[in-house]
């Protein structure tokens, strides 16, 4: 005797359940949101692309790093299109704030996590 085969499901439509059964819920909204501010910058100002990171969400502030203060600058000028972008992207969400902070390659006798300074 078969057993009736269950219908096939895309494997990344399973993956926000087993997430939170594990408990695993909070960092994959972080990932997929960190994946959009990557794709957003890379859409809304490509010379920033893959230099800036998302460090938090925090309602209702987007708090992301620059490599530098021409970086910086640049985001913060296009920081209502940025805004407006990731709210429409995967794992976005509406936000008022883009705050940046500078972060520069790590040093040597500098400590790795070194926030940084915001702009």
């Amino acid at each position: 005797m078969t057993r009736p085969r269950r219908p096939m499901r895309r494997i990344g439509d399973l993956i926000p359940g087993l997430a939170n059964e594990l408990g695993l819920e909070p960092e994959l909204k972080l990932a997929t949101a960190m994946a959009s501010w990557e794709r957003v910058v890379a859409e809304q100002v490509p010379p920033a692309t893959g230099t800036s990171r998302l460090l938090e969400v925090a309602p209702p502030v987007l708090v992301v790093s620059a490599p530098d203060p021409l970086t910086a600058q640049e985001l913060r000028l296009r920081s209502g299109i940025l805004l407006d972008a990731f709210a429409a992207a995967p794992g976005g969400s509406r936000l008022r704030e883009l705050r940046i902070v500078i972060r520069s390659a790590p040093r040597p006798g500098r400590p790795p996590g070194d926030a940084g300074r915001p702009v």
